[in-house]
């Protein structure tokens, strides 16, 4: 018998959101976390044995202009925040980086455990984590553009397309969760693609349409 394969996705929200995680086993729902703490979810993944994790925040900051997978994602006709620099989100004073603060944190938190993953597969022997976009992944598994404007409906009806019970999925946060974790289902099952390089950080969606 196969060991079941247990990923986890995690939806990064600002300080007082903070994180949203879900977990599948193979291919369905098994439990979720909600935390301020980027600490508690990142052991939380570990202890429920999750082998991938993909979360919904930059892996890395800008070095100048849009980083590399943000300008792939582009040509692909997916639009995404554009990542500043650390020195510039350190600038601004309206909180609105507060989430990719908390996403610096997350990463920085699974990074005990949890490789990020850097374009190949190769010597790896600890569990993998990555950056993802639900709405790219949405758009992937659609086969097509989708709208974001009506993100809730759409994102939900692909998420019961690939068989999970979305019951627990109580708000846009945790079906986002569900949907980086199912691309971290894909990603193991070697159905993904790669948009950016190595320096500035790579974001990961499901190759093929549902």
């Amino acid at each position: 018998m196969n060991k079941p394969l247990i990923v986890a996705g995690v939806d990064v929200g600002g300080t007082k959101k903070g994180f949203h995680a879900i977990a599948l086993e193979d291919d369905a729902y098994l439990a979720q976390c909600s935390s301020t703490s980027a600490a508690e979810v990142a052991a939380w993944c570990q202890q429920i044995g999750a082998v991938c994790v993909g979360v919904d925040a930059p892996c890395q900051w800008s070095t100048g202009g849009a980083r590399a997978c943000e300008r792939a994602l582009a040509q692909d006709r997916i639009s995404s925040f554009i990542t500043p620099t650390r020195a510039n989100a350190e600038q601004n004073t309206t909180g609105f980086y507060g989430w990719m603060f908390n996403g610096e944190k997350s990463f920085a938190a699974l990074s005990a455990h949890y490789v990020l993953f850097n374009g190949t597969f190769g010597g790896l022997c600890r569990p993998l984590c990555f950056e993802t976009f639900p709405q790219a992944i949405a758009g992937r598994l659609a086969g097509k553009s989708v709208s974001a404007k009506q993100k809730g409906r759409v994102r939900r009806e692909l998420l019961q397309r690939a068989g999970l019970d979305i019951g627990a999925l109580t708000n846009i946060d945790k079906v986002d969760a569900a949907l980086c974790a199912l691309a971290a289902h894909r990603f193991l099952l070697g159905d993904f693609k790669p948009y950016g390089e190595s320096a500035t950080g790579f974001i990961i969606v499901p190759a093929s349409a549902l």
